[in-house]
């Protein structure tokens, strides 16, 4: 084979090997996430991305790791669905670490613990402490959430509507058709003070008694993965970086 020739067969055999290697290279972590969440996830109409505490944690965790992220927008109650049928390595959201979600999928360590709020139209007054206070009335939570059972289990209630989203919940609550709604409590809080629904107030006396922790998590067995945010979130709750995170979007 003449020189040119060689030459030729050499640069493009390099250059194959160098888009192989950048394909690979490229390939980024999918990160299920909901538009909704705010202040751990939604959709920033500015960027038209989805931004929030978890968000940025997964982003720092990716630099530290050596992968890229990419961020799916989902409904909360398809996150699981999503994860389990491939369609994601990550979910980064509001998700409470349950056992019964433990069974179908693997969590990562505690990230932030809180309990439910529950808001009220501002023109009801009535204070209210317990879930108690609310017994007989209809009241909303949003699907997928773990809420939805122990409310439905206390039999405290005339009707428990579910929910797509938390505004959803806050529209019927304006108007009337249910008395109450519950939520997670940073996540309404955060919404509620930014202005957007001023007919709409939390019960500031209420006590949550449905608290949790919200973790990162990964399609069942994954361990490679699971080691690899377990270490980040390790060094981060070391150096402080989660609490600078979550100091960002108002949470300590």
């Amino acid at each position: 084979m003449p020189a040119n020739s060689i030459r030729r067969a050499l640069v493009v055999a390099l250059v194959g090997l160098g888009l192989s290697a950048a394909s690979v290279a490229q390939q980024a972590v999918r990160v299920a996430s909901t538009p909704t969440g705010i202040p751990f996830t939604f959709l920033d109409t500015k960027t038209n991305q989805i931004s929030g505490i978890m968000v940025d944690l997964m982003k720092a965790i990716g630099k530290d790791q050596g992968f890229a992220i990419e961020v799916t927008p989902m409904t909360f109650s398809t996150l699981i669905a999503a994860l389990q049928a491939g369609k994601a390595d990550v979910i980064a959201a509001a998700m409470y670490i349950t056992p019964t979600r433990q069974e179908v999928v693997d969590f990562s360590d505690p990230i932030y613990t809180y309990g439910e709020g529950v808001f009220v139209a501002a023109k009801d007054t009535k204070d209210y402490k317990s879930m108690e206070d609310l017994k007989g009335e209809t009241v909303g939570v949003q699907i997928g959430t773990a809420y939805v059972k122990p409310l439905t289990d206390s039999g405290l209630y005339k009707e428990i509507k579910v929910y797509d989203t938390i505004p959803d919940i806050i529209r019927d609550v304006n108007v009337g058709r249910i008395k109450a709604g519950f939520a997670d409590f940073p996540i309404v809080a955060y919404q509620l003070a930014q202005g957007g629904y001023p007919e709409t107030r939390l019960a500031k006396n209420y006590k949550p008694v449905l608290t949790g922790s919200v973790g990162i998590a990964v399609k069942k067995g994954d361990k490679a993965m699971l080691d690899k945010i377990n270490a980040s979130l390790r060094k981060f709750k070391g150096d402080g970086t989660i609490d600078k995170i979550l100091a960002t979007w108002g949470l300590k």
